[in-house]
């Protein structure tokens, strides 16, 4: 590591300053931060943003994900409550600011941040579009079809598995505890968004998750990105298969509408998907995952 612990104290104590200073008005400023144990030395963290993941065992301490330059000293602070040790690996799981905007503040209290190739090309391209710098600093490793590490007794195994919510996602599987963060890969009963222009698609994603399906233990223990009020942050193998078939109904909506000769304009004027109405809500967004499907099948009879 090129850090000393000294550091990390100290960088840690100047993130909580910045974050007392700087939280926006909208945010409660009462912290409602949260640590909750998994399984197995496994947890997450819930504040604002996407759900972070942790490891801390006797020999080191991983993190996935870091939220916002305002919560992540939260995050710091409640790992320095729970070891002493330093954080060996901050991944995240795509680009996107509810996961990464954390990362400046946690850069000099890391060994290091990993994230698929495309997650970092398309950090770099939202910093070339920013009209003032982008205080996210890019990852350290990136790496294309898997990557893995080794924390005492748990190995935590990387895999990006195509398009899906961006071009860059990665799941993250803890072995020993049984555990698979999936990142916004699914978000339970909430709007999955697909972020086309970052190289997401509708149709991969259904690919993603039948992939993901039987890759794990029937019984592992899944992390979600987000989760609507109501549902839980953890699931199972039939939360999976639940947002599987919300895509593939989307798919046919677009699909009918082109059967049918209808333009785009009238097949995402969808408003609710029956049985699913949690994924939709009202307009634009059920609408943009149609227009989306819509662009791709027609893209396909090309």
């Amino acid at each position: 590591m090129t850090y000393s612990r000294r550091s990390f104290f100290k960088a840690s104590a100047v993130g909580l300053g910045a974050a007392a200073l700087g939280r926006p008005q909208s945010v409660s400023a009462a912290p409602r931060a949260v640590f909750t144990p998994l399984r197995r030395n496994v947890g997450i963290f819930q504040e604002r943003g996407g759900t972070i993941g942790w490891l801390i065992n006797s020999d080191g301490v991983v993190v996935i994900d870091s939220q916002f330059a305002d919560t992540a000293p939260l995050l710091v602070a409640g790992i320095r409550e729970r070891t002493s040790l330093p954080i060996d690996v901050l991944i995240n799981t795509h680009q996107h600011p509810d996961h990464t905007g954390g990362n400046g503040v946690m850069r000099d209290v890391v060994g290091k941040i990993v994230a698929h190739e495309r997650a970092a090309a398309n950090l770099r391209n939202s910093a070339a579009q920013r009209a003032t710098p982008d205080p996210r600093p890019l990852p350290d490793t990136t790496f294309a079809g898997s990557w893995s590490v080794s924390v005492g007794d748990e190995t935590v195994r990387l895999r990006h598995y195509g398009a899906a919510h961006t071009g860059g996602d990665a799941a993250i599987f803890f072995e020993r505890a049984n555990i698979v963060h999936l990142g916004d890969l699914l978000n339970n009963r909430g709007w999955p968004n697909i972020d086309a222009p970052a190289g997401g698609s509708v149709h991969g994603w259904v690919e993603v998750l039948e992939q993901i399906m039987p890759e794990y233990p029937a019984d592992a223990l899944y992390v979600f990105g987000h989760n609507e009020a109501g549902y839980p942050p953890t699931g199972t193998r039939t939360d999976l298969a639940f947002q599987r078939d919300y895509f593939l109904a989307v798919i046919e909506v677009a699909a009918a509408a082109l059967r049918e000769g209808r333009p785009r304009e009238q097949a995402i004027a969808l408003q609710t998907l029956p049985g699913f109405e949690h994924f939709g809500g009202q307009l634009p967004r059920l609408g943009l995952a149609v227009g989306i499907a819509y662009d791709e099948l027609q893209a396909m009879r090309r």
